[in-house]
């Protein structure tokens, strides 16, 4: 969670120097260099084998789509805020996961969900100076974002990590790739360069030790501390850009990771529950 803050935190700092497409890009590219420079060694051209391409294909263009919206989103919203935005997407799959993959959603979860939504609204704060159109692209973020976890949740039942990582990277890196010709500018501060070179491998290092903690604890046990990326936003936005949320803010990021933290532990219940 402390690299996903890092990406993020460093994603609104350099695009402000080159346009969101081209940090996306190099977002991509470096993090595909760092996962095929890890993941061939220790399985070679098999990491190419997968049973539904269809699916590698769709989830690599749904989190192609996901990075830009996040990428745009912090052009104009504080790190900490859109972190919290974000973090609505484990409510949402939570509700949505009812219907498109069967599973079972208690009243209690449905209560987190509705808490979730009211921190969420009470961060935005329609009716005021603080809504804005700006709003809308984390708004459709969390929409995108929480039907590529649902295809995520699925392809895990048959699919490999490591192959999964594999092509998501490089389809997004090739999707970027194509209209990067209309949007590149030579980078002459070497800053920014090597802030293109951090946001590559502060996803790469996220998104492999994510995948090693799925493979030794339970999706449930591992929730809560997904909100821990709330605080890890807020520091990194107060130290690079001196931002505080207000009070306000603060109760709605509050309210979501209160929300989301329940719903981790209440699966944790759950899980010890059936195997009691």
């Amino acid at each position: 969670m402390a690299c996903f803050a890092v990406l993020d935190t460093t994603t609104k700092r350099v695009t402000t120097v080159v346009p969101v497409l081209m940090a996306v890009w190099a977002r991509y590219f470096f993090q595909a260099l760092l996962t095929s420079a890890v993941v061939l060694p220790l399985k070679g051209l098999d990491v190419l084998k997968t049973q539904n391409p269809r699916q590698q294909i769709t989830r690599g263009v749904l989190l192609a789509v996901v990075t830009s919206l996040a990428f745009l989103s912090l052009r104009f919203l504080p790190v900490g805020e859109f972190t919290a935005i974000v973090m609505m997407v484990p409510l949402l799959v939570t509700l949505l996961a009812a219907r498109t993959l069967g599973e079972h959603v208690s009243p209690q979860r449905i209560w987190l969900v509705c808490g979730g939504f009211v921190g969420t609204l009470i961060i935005v704060r329609p009716g005021t100076e603080v809504f804005g159109w700006p709003l809308l692209i984390p708004a459709a973020l969390v929409v995108v974002n929480a039907a590529f976890q649902l295809l995520t949740s699925k392809m895990a039942r048959t699919e490999d990590a490591m192959t999964t990582q594999f092509y998501t990277t490089w389809i997004g890196t090739a999707l970027t790739s194509i209209p990067l010709f209309w949007f590149w500018v030579p980078v002459t501060e070497t800053r920014a360069l090597l802030e293109l070179v951090l946001m590559g491998v502060a996803g790469c290092v996220g998104h492999f030790l994510l995948i090693m903690a799925f493979e030794r604890s339970p999706a449930g046990t591992l929730m809560p501390y997904m909100y821990a990326q709330i605080g890890f936003a807020m520091l990194g936005g107060w130290l690079v850009f001196d931002h505080v949320p207000d009070r306000v803010s603060m109760m709605g990021i509050s309210l979501i990771a209160l929300c989301g933290t329940a719903g981790g532990w209440l699966t944790v219940y759950e899980l010890r529950k059936k195997t009691s």
